[in-house]
């Protein structure tokens, strides 16, 4: 890749948009879901929908990690931030996040020491700044994210930092995946796999959806030509029957994935019997816990953390959303009581979410508009 015109260019998308088209069979609907949030936003902030034939369907997916944090995870992190000692950190977009009681945001306002954060490595800084104090990092985040929380645990092992831990949330995407196609709600015909998280895993987990599922997958680039030419790969595996696993992203993806990242997650977490998501409810072996080794760096070990289940707001439709089953603007709230500015649910506030996209790019006003015209 040397430019990023080159993945730009509108001729090869109408090009690709054609070829696409060609292949779609009379009278057949064809749904796809891309699992990543990033995804989303690259489709509809370069309308790649309007390129696509009205037989394919884009649907997304449970890829953007602040979206699945249930609120009941984020008022553990409330009550963590609220101890004196403790000066929370963590990423800017989970600084928005509603709990029960409101976002992070809303506590630094009540005075609340919570600090966002850039790096997990930040983090540790701010731990030697003040050694009187208990630092805890808010981590979150799939596979992506995970080994820079996991570099900073050792970091902080070989330091012998004493004063530093982590709130684990990291959760990992195969069990999400095979959730949803476990789910009666929703057929899909394939999967415009998720770019970021297998640059970590690879390509070889997702083997499963083609073998035991009968699904394509392609692991998709971020670009709007990644994205349409990973639609019209798995709409040539659909056109002829087959189902294999096809990496778009070759550039950047390792089929095999990042060893070096793999072994810092292994070396430090274990997979928990199982997590809650928002949406889709508890998964088993979905997210990541610090190992019994590192315990002293393991906030839940170290703090008394509430755990209790809260229910999303009964208005707020963010777990149909993160599944596929509905479009951003089919739920109630969305871009009324639900903006970026005053979110209700999660969906609005990351920058992977589907709800901000569709409500940043404009596509509630478009629907309207394709609504309301005649037939």
């Amino acid at each position: 890749m040397k430019f990023v015109d080159e993945f730009r260019d509108a001729d090869k998308a109408h090009a690709l948009a054609a070829r696409i088209t060609a292949l779609c069979e009379p009278g057949r609907q064809y749904k796809l879901m891309e699992v990543c949030g990033g995804h989303t936003h690259t489709i509809y902030k370069h309308g790649l929908e309007d390129y696509l034939p009205e037989q394919v369907t884009l649907v997304h997916g449970p890829g953007c990690p602040v979206c699945v944090i249930p609120m009941g995870r984020v008022d553990d992190a409330m009550a963590l931030a609220s101890d004196p000692d403790v000066i929370m950190t963590s990423f800017g977009d989970m600084m928005r996040v509603p709990g029960s009681n409101g976002s992070f945001f809303d506590a630094k306002a009540r005075g609340t020491d919570i600090r966002m954060v850039y790096s997990p490595l930040d983090s540790l800084k701010i731990a030697r700044q003040n050694p009187d104090k208990r630092v805890v990092f808010m981590a979150i985040g799939f596979e992506t994210t995970a080994p820079s929380t996991a570099m900073t645990v050792l970091r902080a092992a070989a330091e012998g930092l004493p004063n530093f831990s982590v709130f684990c949330n990291h959760v990992t995407i195969i069990p999400a995946i095979k959730a949803i196609l476990d789910s009666p709600d929703l057929r899909l015909d394939g999967f415009i796999g998720p770019g970021h998280v297998s640059t970590v895993i690879g390509c070889r987990p997702y083997e499963f959806i083609a073998r035991d599922y009968g699904k394509p997958v392609v692991v998709a680039g971020f670009e709007p030509l990644d994205i349409l030419q990973s639609i019209y790969m798995l709409m040539l595996q659909l056109s002829k029957g087959t189902s294999t696993v096809e990496n778009q992203y070759s550039r950047v993806v390792p089929w095999d994935g990042n060893p070096v990242a793999l072994r810092a997650i292994g070396q430090t977490m274990e997979l928990r019997p199982y997590f809650e998501w928002r949406g889709l409810g508890f998964i088993s072996h979905s997210a990541l816990a610090v190992r019994e080794e590192y315990a002293r760096f393991d906030a839940e070990r170290l703090f008394s953390v509430p755990g209790v289940r809260v229910a999303d707001p009964k208005a707020c439709q963010c777990g149909e959303v993160l599944k596929g089953v509905l479009k951003p603007w089919e739920c109630k709230v969305f871009g009324t009581a639900c903006t970026p500015e005053t979110p209700i649910g999660t969906c609005m506030v990351s920058p992977e979410g589907a709800c901000a996209a569709y409500y940043n790019y404009g596509r509630l006003t478009r629907q309207r508009v394709r609504e309301a015209s005649p037939s």
